[in-house]
Order: C-alpha cells, then sequence, then structure tokens
C-alpha cells in the first residue's frame, strides 16, 4: 500500500546500523492504494517530490502530480543524484498548478482523458485547497469543508480505480493506479500528529477514504545534534489493506527517522 513511500526511504536511507528490509515492488493488481502524508508542509512536499521522481525513474510509471504553488527546485539529495536518474523516466512526470478547489476536481476528473493514464496521482497540501474560502462555496456542495472533503477524496479515489482498469485492460504492469496525497493538521503546536484525528474534523473525513497513514513527527530529542544533523523527525507508517486483501486486520506498521541536515540533504533510517 506505501510500497512507493518505502521504496523512496529505502533508496535514500542510511547504509549503516539499518535493519534488513525487504525489496519493494508494485503490489499486486487487487490491492488499491491510497496514502495521506500527514505533516509539516515543508518537508512534506519534499517526501512528495521524492516518491514522484522515484515512481518515474525507479518504476517507469506515469505520475500527475497537483499542486497550487509552483515547484522552484527539487530537494537538494535529488539534484545531488541528477546524474544517476533516469531522464526519460522524469519526463513521466506531469506538474499541474489549479488554485483552487473548484480547477483541482476539473483536472482529476479529466485525467482518464489522457492517452497514456498516471499509475501515480500525487496531491500536494489538500489543506490549502480545503480551506480556502473558495471551497466551501463551491458549487454541489451543501455544507463547508468537511463535505469538499468527502467530495475531493471521492472523486481521486473513483478516479484512481477507473484508470486501474484502463491500465489492466491494456495489460499494463503499472497497474494499480496510487494516491499520495499530503494534509497539515489544523491543531495546537503541542499536539501530536499521530494523536489528533479527533481534533480535525477534515482529517477524520480524509481518514475514511485514505487506507495508509504516513505521519511526520518531529524529534526534539539530542539526537539531531548527536547525528549532526539540523532536524529529525519521525515517520510512521500504519494502516490496513482492503478486506479482499486482509484478513488478520492490520498490515502496515513501519517507523522510521528522517534526518535533515544543514546542507538540504536527506537520510532515511528504518528504526
Amino acid at each position: 500500500m506505501t510500497d512507493i513511500l518505502t521504496l523512496v526511504f529505502r533508496t535514500f536511507s542510511s547504509q549503516t546500523g539499518q535493519k534488513q528490509d525487504p525489496s519493494v515492488g508494485p503490489p499486486p493488481p487487487s490491492l488499491r492504494c491510497t496514502t495521506l502524508v500527514v505533516g509539516e508542509h515543508r518537508l512534506s512536499r519534499s517526501v512528495l517530490l521524492l516518491a514522484a521522481v522515484t515512481a518515474a525513474s525507479e518504476l517507469g510509471i506515469r505520475v500527475s502530480f497537483f499542486a497550487q504553488t509552483r515547484i522552484q527546485s527539487l530537494p537538494v539529495c535529488l539534484q545531488r543524484c541528477s546524474a544517476t536518474l533516469n531522464p526519460e523516466g522524469l519526463k513521466k512526470i506531469t506538474f499541474s498548478y489549479p488554485r483552487t478547489l473548484e480547477e483541482l476536481l476539473q483536472q482529476v476528473a479529466s485525467l482518464h482523458e489522457s492517452p497514456s493514464p498516471p499509475s501515480l496521482i500525487i496531491v500536494d497540501g489538500l489543506d490549502g485547497f480545503l480551506r480556502d474560502p473558495v471551497a466551501g462555496s463551491h458549487a454541489g456542495f451543501h455544507s463547508g469543508e468537511e463535505s469538499c472533503a468527502a467530495h475531493l477524496s471521492a472523486l481521486l479515489c473513483d478516479t484512481a480505480a477507473f484508470l486501474t482498469e484502463v491500465l489492466e485492460q491494456r495489460g499494463s504492469s503499472s497497474a494499480p493506479c496510487r494516491i499520495i496525497a499530503s494534509f497539515l493538521l489544523n491543531v495546537d503546536g503541542g499536539q501530536e500528529s499521530r494523536d489528533s484525528s479527533a481534533t480535525d474534523p477534515i482529517l477524520v473525513v480524509l481518514d475514511r477514504y485514505f487506507q495508509a497513514r504516513c505521519t511526520l513527527d518531529q524529534d526534539r530529542s539530542y539526537e539531531a545534534a548527536a547525528a549532526a544533523a539540523q532536524e529529525v523527525w519521525r515517520i510512521y507508517l500504519s494502516g490496513t489493506k482492503s478486506p479482499e486483501d486482509c484478513e488478520d486486520g492490520p498490515a502496515l506498521a513501519q517507523e522510521w527517522k528522517l534526518f535533515t541536515f544543514p546542507d538540504g540533504l536527506m537520510e532515511f533510517k528504518l528504526v
């Protein structure tokens, strides 16, 4: 379910003192993949960009990346390894910059018209689209942000399901179509992200549609100084597979650490 994110973490991981992690590849076609990245926007955008580039370059799949604000530069760790990235793979990423929820809905709904449908849909900053004043007055919504969240999430899931069928009918090895989106909690700064679902009604709605969660929590212990890092973040992967793929309940529980350094480099480590 979080195969692409796990591949990202492994690709940019520490090579010392790390537990062995099994190789990650595309999931079986029956597995529906929807992942919500919850945490600080600057960091979550970097994670989404790493996911887009890794998916396009390493897995060779097409990516549709939606963001309200234009991408000015790639994370430094991507710039450093640009010589080893597959340039043909990078051409598989399409960046779109809808300014409002209305524009995002229209662009997502038109993905089925593409002659080469994406196998990964990324939405950077759902909160920006959903909390914009224009969102609450969107035609067709009966009430505010929560209805907007449900409408957008349902459209994303329906679009991914349709594109998965298209890819499978074409015999493409890129199926299924996955979704990764980011969301910034609207909670007090002292509240732990992992325990904040109940305090943000929009996140409660999103959790009904996204099967996996990637939560970013800053670690303010001494470890950052000890590792000569600027910041240390804990990354929690949690969620369940769809019923047809999992009979034993929770199927995903991983914890990683992300070290960010003054020069902009990022390094992941499996806990």
